[in-house]
């Protein structure tokens, strides 16, 4: 079996078992948001991911089954497991071994990190599959035999270069290593003429056509959901190069982990995804390409290598995210897939390397080249059967249910502020790419501050009223003549129907509170006016069964957005509990009405406590506050023995867990309080009982 026929059965083995794990539904992070951007068309968030876009807008039509998200991860699936043929190919062609070259795919494209991203709805398992494209070709291209060759590959290299670009930019680090390689190859052969370069440049621009898809979208503004207003020259390079999060920088964040940190986090993920055998197989390769210097293989080890090295510094370099943050870490780790890549196909290239410096030792081959097969079988099976059932998404709805509970608990005709990706990308494709709540208007916070989200999205916003182009908490008119409006205002104009904003409200626009004042709604929260009078009673009923949740506490990977909606949606339980307390701490009322709020938020910790096993850790400390409170209500409302004895255990149980809580000492201080005062209590009654028996 050649080289080709083996790629080809490798692609399918792979293409197998991604599909069996992919989600039905959408999933978490960008995915929501990329979904809806191929449905409607429009532009996905800088810079834009016009191959992508369009080639999921194929795969929504040209699929007759399943949900637009499962037609998405589909396509992503197949993505990805086309790269694997690409790797495949690099490493049995350099070594010879097709042993070699299952070894390196299986490791990397069973590896937790790239099963993971390339089942679902993301950029990633297409890039995975331009980093294999660009491996396999400067292979053909070192193999050319004649100018004539060598010239029909390097167009082809430059059109894929200019494609790849059209994903993710990541990738331009490679792109720059190997269009270096391969001038100066060039030059070594005489072959780099002012004509060739010409040529060249043209099939590298041809390969970047697919961004003219960004301000035709823009132009046409047919999309309910887009992202920037590309029909300028400088809206298009503004998303072009990210200027709205910052050109190379990650995310906006000002501050992040250190660039060794990053590194060294790198180096450790790495042995984790791929193991310490792979690392130690990739370092082999490059000892023995130093060993030989003269043969041709060497010069592709180094060309990789500088590669993995560019890439690696460049990139800890710009990712600005705190890293010790779970969430952040699970952002960061995503783009590590690249530099695996070339990892696993060094690895590949020392794997082969030691069994032909076994072979030249060994006196019976045959015995010894069904030990490389052998090898290469167990190690690859070991790593699917350590990640399969992490990447089995086939029975994740949890992003989907998070939604689409958020969705049906809104009143009819209700308007939805949004904010953050969770909510904002979920919420998105179920209500445009499937239908949900078309009665509901979805108003993204972020985007409202933004010079040119209502000249594009409010005619696609109907029945809500914009006083003003652009949300600012100081109105007035900008220099080019925009009109700024408050919260405030735009609350007042919208005062016909229900607002609610999911999830949290932003910060630098406090100007709400001189009107309104804002509810818990389970995770969401309702903008209410000032004059509306609260009954907690009425409150806790409309909001107790909100949701149909079933979600297990505590099950899901701490990096991932699964995680993050299934402690939104066990955090709900508790809001009204926490509203009701807090207003009962801060509110000017009389006694009575005091101690009425108390026993509400009481008698709510009491029941979510006690109904749930496991839950948040901060439902201990909130309950245990809410008991001691109790305590000082004249007259007393509930048993103050069982008060004391539930303050006491729930402050405990909550030190125990949360380890990391500031206020340990000062919480086991008010425990040994409590104590004393629970002995003493129990001492009185012991007395009181004495002295009545006396008296009979």
């Amino acid at each position: 079996m050649g080289p080709l026929s083996g790629a080809g059965a490798v692609g399918a083995g792979v293409a197998a078992l991604y599909v069996a794990a992919l989600p039905l539904a959408v999933p978490g992070g960008d995915s929501g948001e990329l979904i809806t951007a191929a449905y409607e068309l429009g532009v996905a968030h800088p810079p834009g991911y016009p191959l992508f876009t369009l080639l999921a807008k194929l795969a929504i039509e040209l699929l007759p089954f399943g949900s637009v998200a499962f037609r998405v991860n589909l396509l992503c699936a197949v993505l990805g497991a086309a790269a694997a043929p690409f790797f495949f190919y690099t490493v049995a062609r350099l070594s010879g071994k097709h042993a070699a070259g299952i070894f390196a795919v299986g490791m990397f494209s069973f590896s937790r990190l790239t099963w993971q991203w390339s089942i679902t709805a993301e950029v990633f398992s297409l890039n995975n599959l331009f980093v294999g494209l660009l491996m396999a070709l400067c292979v053909r291209f070192r193999e050319a035999a004649t100018a004539k060759e060598r010239s029909k590959i390097c167009k082809a290299g430059a059109f894929c270069c200019g494609l790849s670009l059209c994903n993710q930019h990541t990738i331009v680090v490679y792109v720059i290593c190997v269009a270096l390689w391969v001038f100066s190859c060039l030059l070594r052969e005489r072959e780099l003429t002012l004509g060739h370069m010409l040529k060249l440049t043209f099939c590298f621009l041809a390969g970047c056509l697919p961004y003219l898809y960004l301000p035709a979208s823009s132009y046409l503004n047919k999309a309910r959901w887009t992202w920037g207003d590309q029909t300028t020259l400088k809206g298009f390079t503004t998303h072009l190069l990210r200027e709205e999060y910052g050109t190379f920088n990650l995310a906006k964040l000002e501050n992040g982990s250190s660039m060794a940190d990053i590194l060294l986090f790198q180096v450790s993920d790495m042995r984790t995804e791929l193991s310490a055998i792979t690392q130690a197989l990739a370092i082999i390769a490059c000892l023995c390409a130093a060993v030989r210097p003269k043969v041709e293989k060497p010069n592709l080890v180094w060309l990789f290598t500088s590669m993995l090295l560019a890439y690696s510094f460049f990139f800890a370099w710009r990712a600005n995210l705190d890293i010790s943050k779970p969430l952040f870490k699970g952002v960061v780790e995503r783009f590590w897939m690249q530099s695996n890549a070339v990892v696993a196909v060094l690895a590949g290239l020392g794997f082969s390397s030691l069994f032909a410096f076994a072979e030249r030792l060994a006196e019976n081959r045959r015995v010894l080249h069904s030990l490389e097969w052998l090898l290469a079988a167990v190690l690859v099976t070991g790593q699917i059967y350590s990640n399969y059932s992490i990447c089995d998404q086939s029975r994740n709805y949890v992003v989907d249910c998070f939604a689409r509970n958020l969705l049906s608990s809104m009143p009819p005709d209700a308007i939805v502020l949004l904010r953050g990706d969770l909510p904002g990308n979920s919420l998105r494709y179920l209500h445009y790419c499937e239908g949900v709540r078309p009665d509901v208007t979805l108003v993204d916070q972020e985007m409202m501050t933004y010079h040119w989200y209502l000249l594009k999205m409010s005619k696609h916003l109907p029945g809500v009223i914009f006083p003003g182009n652009r949300w600012n908490p100081l109105e007035g008119t900008l220099p080019d003549g925009t009109t700024t409006f408050n919260l405030h205002h735009f609350l007042k104009v919208n005062k016909h129907k229900e607002t609610f904003v999911c999830i949290g409200l932003h910060e630098g626009d406090p100007t709400w509170k001189k009107s309104h004042s804002l509810w818990p709604w389970g995770s969401c929260e309702k903008l209410v006016p000032s004059e509306t009078p609260f009954d907690p009673g009425e409150w806790i009923e409309r909001t107790r069964n909100l949701y149909n949740w079933s979600e297990e506490y505590g099950r899901l990977d701490s990096s991932s957005w699964e995680l993050v909606a299934n402690e939104e949606m066990w955090q709900a339980r508790m809001k009204t509990a926490f509203f009701i307390f807090d207003l009962a701490e801060t509110a000017r009322v009389s006694t009575d009405v005091k101690a009425q709020l108390y026993t509400y938020a009481y008698k709510l910790y009491k029941e979510i406590v006690s109904t749930h096993n496991v839950h948040p850790v901060n439902w201990h400390k909130n309950y245990a506050i809410a008991c001691e409170r109790m305590l000082h209500l004249q007259p007393g409302r509930e048993d103050p023995e069982l008060l004391l004895s539930e303050a006491i255990k729930h402050f405990l149980l909550y030190t125990e867990k949360a380890e990391d809580e500031p206020q340990q000492g000062s919480i086991l201080q008010a425990v040994k309080h409590l104590k004393k005062e629970l002995q003493g209590l129990r001492e009185m009654k012991k007395g009181g009982e004495t002295f009545q028996q006396g008296t009979k």
